[in-house]
């Protein structure tokens, strides 16, 4: 397959895939913190282990998937298997009955993400030249966040006719539609086989000073980055009304779907890095906001921040590690990056509820401040010393 705009179709194609999952994913994550918390009565450390274990699942599965993927020098199998996994799984929370359940399904859920997506951002970065990554990773961020911005807003619409459990049912359809435009509009692009040493070998050569030293940022900021459940929790502790929360989710998303090209345009001309520390800075802001504020205008204020934040990291931090290692060990290169990312998330996630449920808010709030600024100086120092 030939870039240009062949590939900027397969960029559109692959947009829409996420487009749909998105809008059924988003469905459910709207409403699912408070659900597991006020109908299946878990406390916060609770929903910090939920998302910390289904999230550090989600991160080794990709690098599993992107080491199967660099070896078959295939993408697309890997990346339906994955979408398939998800789209099937998330409809059970419907019948969940106990955290226990929702905790099982989310897992499947997050391996089936975990399954699919180093594999797809390898496909989705070898459909465009380099100098265009940024580009490219902001459509289809925007895309995707289309999806994640119509989801919770179905799901409050639809909540007062089907309640709940339906809406959860419900998002099979959108789940569907995602792996139709898969199987029939994405293209696959055959990798060459440059690097057939061994898998050992190829994280090595993937292993550069600079891809640690990036990643060493990335994790110094990613112990205490929270998800947005604690986001959402907060919302409903400070007042927000339950119907009112997905929502909130939705305003979450719809920044991160105005800043996520623009992010990606910035980092192609003043440098990934630089885009980067603005992230993280946002994030601490969002975290001193609830840390030091009361009242519902600091949803407000920190829904903004957050979902700004969300806009360029996930937008930019993908789009940089194309440029580490051998091009046909993009996969490889992904899987660790998102390995990094897990395994701190997981931490992060866990370590926020237990500081929430024993100090309280503020001051799991507070640690997140701290760390996010220590990432926020890690990632500077890594920008000048890239020069970007």
């Amino acid at each position: 397959m030939e870039k240009g705009k062949k590939g900027l179709r397969n960029v559109f194609a692959l947009g829409f895939v996420s487009f749909f999952t998105d809008i059924s994913t988003e469905m459910i994550i709207g409403l699912l913190p408070t659900f597991i918390v006020e109908e299946l009565g878990a406390g916060k450390a609770i929903l910090g282990l939920i998302d910390g274990i289904a999230d550090v699942l989600n991160y080794l599965f990709r690098i599993i998937s992107g080491l199967i993927s660099d070896k078959l020098g295939v993408r697309k199998i890997v990346v339906l298997a994955g979408y398939a996994i998800s789209n099937f799984a998330k409809p059970g929370f419907a019948f969940v009955r106990s955290w226990t359940q929702a905790l099982a399904i989310r897992v499947t859920d997050r391996i089936g993400k975990g399954v699919r997506t180093s594999a797809r951002d390898a496909l989705l970065a070898e459909s465009v030249d380099d100098k265009s990554l940024g580009k490219a990773f902001g459509l289809h961020r925007t895309l995707d966040q289309m999806g994640a911005i119509l989801g919770p807003g179905l799901a409050a619409l639809l909540l007062s006719f089907i309640g709940t459990r339906g809406v959860f049912l419900s998002s099979f359809i959108p789940g569907l539609a995602a792996l139709f435009v898969l199987t029939f509009f994405v293209e696959e692009k055959k990798v060459s086989r440059k690097h057939t040493e061994g898998i050992m070998k190829d994280i090595n050569l993937v292993l550069t000073p600079e891809f640690i030293y990036f990643l060493a940022a990335v994790a110094l900021f990613s112990i205490g980055a929270y998800s947005p459940s604690f986001v959402l929790v907060k919302s409903r502790q400070i007042g927000i009304p339950y119907t009112a929360i997905p929502l909130v989710y939705a305003g979450i998303n719809l920044l991160h779907t105005i800043v996520a090209i623009p992010a990606g345009v910035l980092s192609d001309k003043i440098g990934g890095a630089k885009t980067i520390s603005m992230g993280y800075l946002l994030f601490a802001m969002a975290s001193l906001a609830f840390s030091i504020m009361s009242g519902i205008k600091v949803v407000f204020i920190a829904t903004l921040l957050f979902g700004a934040y969300v806009g360029i990291i996930e937008t930019v931090q993908r789009a940089i590690v194309a440029k580490f290692g051998p091009s046909d060990l993009r996969g490889t290169a992904y899987g660790l990056y998102y390995m990094v990312v897990g395994f701190c998330s997981m931490g992060a996630n866990l370590i926020f509820g237990i500081l929430w449920d024993v100090l309280g808010s503020k001051q799991a709030f507070m640690y997140s401040t701290v760390t996010s600024l220590i990432g926020f100086i890690a990632m500077i120092v890594f920008a000048n010393r890239l020069g970007s």
